[in-house]
């Protein structure tokens, strides 16, 4: 009895996680590396999911993975240095940065492990789906760069596909394979908007402005009546969004860890960028024009005075529910709240009088939806404000190209250095053509 309230009623586990404890001590002072064994015995490593810890040591691989990059980026500075002011990399910078490699490998083959535990994308037949980091690594250019005799090499980019996603209520999130690591940020907003491919490196479209309908009945043999539309032209240029990191050789001869690189790191960075840019792009520069900027969308023009005028409460819910009416009003239906996880949260445990929860109790499984209309939460967009409206309506997102993949150790000094640049990049535009779509603005009023 003392023993398990001791361990806090968990016996086994705390058990284990001593005895792994003590035997890694153990272990050490016989000069037994108990890291390497753990590797050698997946059914191990498989114990240890059971109780959920292979989550936590995922995280932790990540952790440590950044680490090195950090370390990488600084003996690559180092070096520079070296060459400039020596000729030359001294070896201790050399032997650092070899080590450097040996680790990150290490590391990156540690994560295949685990990642390898995870679910495996199926298609409808039952068929496994390649990721785009196996589909990287499997490419005709990776290998020809892989295997090139010259002292300079470029490799040509390779484009990644989408990732696979799957439905949740009447909206679509990405769904990840294998296990989720901390700070990965499930992506919503592009699988809710109409996208279309283009080829060119600016999008031109046409808006309408004023529609006067002047549609009437008309007597046989009198004139009649004659309809405007007046139009907006809009051109919007195609956005790159990219980013690099620098890798040792060795684990770029590595195509189990290059691959699970490639879609941990180099791939969610560039599409959380994206998910970043849709909603709150400020146009400017090589920005995009999110969903968010300035005549993208109709501020919903509600006070706190004016909810109290009409009746109603200034609260969320009424605020959202007139956003959705006016909505309708103007023959845009929604089909989407679109609020911060924080505040959907905060809406999520509201409760009555009585203390009971207002949108279901902790155990429903029901979607997240308000009068009838889906919510997503979403990190993109800034606390304190609500976005409702049509969004198959409202804008359209172009793909020019998907993400591409690119590895070059002709990069600064990376051959002296034994480093490799690894770079991802995306282009895509957003165009916002029906502003009335949208309504926009504080979630509670002032």
């Amino acid at each position: 009895m003392q023993f398990k309230k001791l361990l806090g009623g968990r016996p086994v586990r705390a058990a284990v996680l001593l005895g792994l404890a003590v035997a890694a001590v153990v272990s050490y002072a016989c000069g037994v590396d108990l890291m390497h064994v753990v590797q050698q015995h997946g059914d191990l490593v498989g114990a240890l999911s059971v109780m959920g810890m292979t989550g936590e040591m995922d995280v932790k691989i990540m952790d440590a993975l950044g680490k090195v990059e950090s370390k990488l980026d600084d003996m690559s500075k180092k070096s520079e240095e070296e060459i400039k002011n020596l000729g030359k990399v001294s070896n201790d910078t050399k032997t650092a940065i070899e080590n450097l490699g040996v680790e990150q490998r290490t590391l990156a083959d540690r994560l295949v492990k685990l990642e390898q535990r995870g679910t495996q994308v199926k298609d409808d037949e039952g068929k496994d789906i390649a990721l785009p980091g196996q589909l990287f690594v499997k490419s005709e250019a990776y290998t020809a760069f892989m295997g090139a005799n010259a002292k300079q090499k470029v490799f040509g980019e390779v484009e990644m596909k989408n990732t696979v996603t799957n439905a949740i209520a009447n909206t679509f999130s990405e769904r990840r394979p294998g296990l989720v690591e901390g700070a990965f940020r499930v992506f919503t907003l592009e699988q809710l908007l109409t996208k279309i491919p283009t080829s060119a490196n600016s999008v031109e479209w046409v808006r309408e402005n004023v529609f006067t309908n002047a549609a009437g009945e008309t007597a046989e043999g009198t004139a009649k009546p004659q309809s405007s539309i007046t139009f907006t032209p809009g051109v919007m240029p195609v956005s790159t969004i990219s980013h690099f990191l620098k890798i040792t050789t060795q684990m770029a001869s590595d195509n189990a860890a290059l691959a699970a690189y490639i879609n941990r790191r180099m791939i969610y960075g560039v599409n959380l960028r994206a998910e970043t840019q849709i909603f709150a792009g400020n146009g400017v520069g090589a920005n995009m024009s999110g969903l968010a900027l300035a005549g993208n969308f109709t501020p919903h023009g509600y006070t706190a005075a004016g909810l109290t005028a009409l009746d109603l409460a200034n609260n969320r819910f009424s605020l959202i529910g007139k956003m959705i009416g006016d909505c309708a009003a103007a023959d845009y239906p929604a089909d989407v709240v679109v609020l911060n996880t924080v505040d959907w949260w905060t809406m999520r445990l509201t409760t009555d009088a009585q203390g009971r929860y207002i949108l279901g109790d902790p155990g429903s499984d029901a979607p997240p939806r308000l009068f009838g209309v889906p919510v997503v939460a979403s990190n993109s967009v800034p606390a304190g404000n609500v976005w409702v409206g049509s969004l198959a309506q409202a804008a359209t997102l172009h793909d020019r190209e998907n993400v591409g993949i690119a590895l070059s150790d002709s990069d600064g000094d990376n051959f002296q250095s034994g480093l490799i640049t690894i770079r991802a990049d995306r282009r895509l535009a957003l165009t916002v053509e029906k502003p009335a779509a949208a309504r926009y603005g504080a979630l509670k009023p002032a």
